[in-house]
């Protein structure tokens, strides 16, 4: 580090109040905790993002590498952190991006036509909004640095960015809205932030952080809006005489439900009706994934059921139901409800049924950490269909309906039901706008009634999607060239962003393997969130679990290396690359065939060996480096590119992504100094 940035530290740790550990602690958990809320509120009000969620996460790499880049560059506090996150709250809040529901048409894959500014406006905005913000509280803890032990302070900052996560997952739990959000951003301001000279405090952290507390205040106590851990859920009785008690269900500012009186829905649409026309045996016992606000489940009451299942992931829909829904089909003795993942429900429950029902399960949202994964991505796949199959009683079916936007997505299901139950499915399109249908398969072909035989799936078809490749609506196995222009200008804006930030690129070219390495863990991150998901569901709870378990390994990696005699880097990689093999022999169906709790231990073992072993590396490579901040700033930088690299799995599939971080950490082995600077 230079005399200049040494003097801008030690002013730092001079004239704060505040000590350097519970500082940088202090920092961390408020960066972490940043990157979270802006991940789950932007999405909420972006429509774009529902699809495009990795890009915050993007953003706020490139932002934590500048700001570790940036330390010592210059004296001045950060104050324009506050100034760009009240500014990006604004012009969310005052531009919004929702579905136009008047209109039809394809948006990516699946979603309707929008209102708002146009894709190609508002997801740069946010991307360097998110950079601007988060390069902020990066900074501060990247100035913490210098004045503590290499593997000390990444053992803090750990410490920190764990303190983060508790405290978004707790408050995730609790369904509080983005108003509480706003009020810890900014009393964290407040607390980092140094108060001199008063007027340009005052001007730059009060008045902004002001700002965005009163706007998500604003937001929060509009009517018939709530906040479920996936979701801004809004909902409005709609004024139709011809329907009356029916209320309109949105969800991120996409029409998403309707709470009606199951007689309305089953004369308004056929496709409600058709899963028990379908069935030769009257359904006595019945399972509903995607419940969601209890139609599908008045429905089956009203068709007879003595017993229905609902299974819905997101409570606050479930919430909704049993206040809104006029039938009040929740409130019936007949019905439990189960508020979990479906897949993981199907792979638990030890019960069979007479008809199982995937009633609209289109989540319109992707699991945070994994660019392509959608929470209901696995449930059809192949092996989710097969998992059906073994859930139904003699004489039982299956059945699912949906509005899926093109023939070759009906098609595309219907040939993963023959595959699951080998023989052809019966297929009825209800309507060609917005190729709405409903697909059923008896457990043999003797136990479903078709209307008339489906004449199996059009040339050009696309096979079944499978657990490793589980992206229903991407037809060809190829990144969509939306992803791949916004993904190359993402990364070309990152590079202009830290020449002028940081400097020369030679400041970083002596952690080169630092960066490789960032590359490689984000996709052996991407791919736990991704196998976690499939093995015990994608609620926001594991989700959560499976982040704060990452942290738990990395931290286990520091104080290992801390405390004890390791071995040295060579052998490590060995390790390393063992751990890689053992997660790629590993197949996904032997582990769901374990016992939850056996299931548990061994995926733990699988997923975090090459994690830990990871980052002993990173730990004893760390330790030696003679600049803190710039390695540092060049490992995280190195995530945002494998953010960029999980991409690939729509090509590959998540476990090819093991492959890829195999090539990467041999790569940074091979650029290991031969002589490492002291540090």
């Amino acid at each position: 580090m230079t005399l200049q940035a040494q003097k801008a530290v030690d002013g730092d740790a001079r004239t704060h109040w505040l000590a350097v550990r519970p500082r940088l602690v202090l920092a961390s958990a408020f960066m972490l905790f940043l990157e979270l809320a802006l991940i789950r509120w932007t999405g909420s009000n972006i429509v774009h993002l529902s699809y495009f969620t990795n890009f915050v996460l993007l953003g706020s790499f490139l932002g934590i590498g500048l700001g570790f880049l940036r330390v010592g560059r210059s004296r001045r506090q950060p104050y324009y952190s506050p100034v760009v996150l009240a500014a990006l709250v604004i012009v969310v809040h005052l531009f919004p991006v929702t579905v136009d529901r008047d209109t039809e048409g394809v948006l990516y894959w699946t979603s309707l036509a929008t209102t708002g500014p146009p894709a190609w406006l508002i997801l740069p905005v946010i991307f360097c909004a998110a950079a601007a913000v988060l390069m902020g509280p990066a900074e501060l803890v990247g100035r913490c640095f210098p004045e503590l032990p290499r593997l000390e302070a990444y053992r803090y900052d750990l410490i920190g960015s764990l303190t983060g996560i508790a405290a978004f997952t707790a408050l995730s739990f609790l369904s509080a809205p983005p108003v509480f959000w706003g009020l810890i951003a900014a009393v964290c301001y407040g607390v980092l932030l140094l108060p001199r000279p008063r007027s340009l405090y005052v001007g730059l952290v009060t008045v902004p952080s002001l700002a965005v507390v009163g706007f998500l205040l604003a937001e929060t106590l509009h009517t018939g809006t709530l906040w479920s851990p996936y979701y801004k859920v809004t909902y409005q009785e709609l004024d139709d005489p011809s329907v009356p008690s029916v209320t309109d269900i949105a969800v991120n500012g996409i029409p998403h439900q309707r709470a009606m009186p199951a007689a309305a829905r089953l004369q308004l649409e056929r496709q409600y009706g058709l899963p028990y026309e379908r069935a030769v045996k009257p359904p006595q016992d019945v399972l509903i994934v995607g419940a969601g606000s209890g139609t599908d489940v008045a429905i089956a009451l009203s068709k007879g059921a003595a017993r229905v299942d609902a299974v819905e992931i997101d409570p606050k829909l479930r919430e909704l139901g049993a206040t809104l829904h006029p039938d009040r089909p929740y409130a019936d003795p007949r019905v439990t409800t189960h508020i979990t993942d479906g897949r993981a429900f199907l792979e638990r429950t030890p019960r069979t049924y007479d008809l199982i029902l995937f009633a609209l399960p289109d989540s319109l949202t992707l699991v945070s950490g994994a660019s392509s994964l959608r929470l209901e991505s696995y449930l059809f796949t192949e092996e989710a269909m097969r998992a059906a199959r073994e859930r139904l009683k003699p004489g039982g079916a299956f059945s699912m309906y949906n509005y899926y936007r093109e023939s070759w997505l009906v098609d595309r299901l219907a040939s993963t039901l023959q595959r699951a139950f080998g023989h052809k499915p019966c297929v009825d399109v209800v309507s060609t706008a917005g190729h709405q249908a409903v697909i059923t398969a008896g457990l043999t072909a003797a136990d479903q009634r078709c209307a008339a035989p489906w004449p199996g799936a059009a040339a050009g078809t696309p096979p079944p999607a499978d657990d490793d490749r589980p992206f229903l609506y991407l037809k060809d196995a190829t990144i969509p060239p939306l992803y791949l222009i916004t993904l190359g200008l993402i990364l070309l804006v990152s590079l202009l962003a830290v020449r002028v930030v940081a400097g020369p690129y030679r400041r970083m070219r002596p952690y080169a393997d630092l960066l490789l390495l960032g590359v490689a863990f984000m996709l052996l991150e991407t791919k736990s969130v991704t196998g976690f998901a499939l093995l015990f569901g994608t609620t926001w709870v594991v989700n959560a679990i499976v982040f704060g378990g990452v942290l738990v390994a990395v931290l286990a990696a520091v104080e290992v290396t801390r405390r004890f005699r390791t071995p040295p880097l060579p052998v490590m990689y060995g390790v390393l690359f063992a751990g890689l093999l053992l997660a790629w022999l590993v197949p996904a169906e032997w582990l769901l065939s374990l016992p939850v709790p056996l299931r548990a231990v061994a995926a733990v073992t699988v997923a975090f060996l090459p994690i830990f072993a990871a980052n002993v590396v990173f730990a004893k490579r760390f330790a030696e480096t003679a600049d803190a901040t710039t390695s540092f700033g060049a490992n995280l930088l190195g995530a945002m590119v494998g953010g960029c690299l999980e991409y690939a799995a729509l090509v590959i599939g998540y476990q090819g992504l093991l492959v890829v971080a195999a090539v990467l950490y041999l790569g940074a082995m091979a650029l290991l100094p031969r002589r490492p600077a002291l540090a």
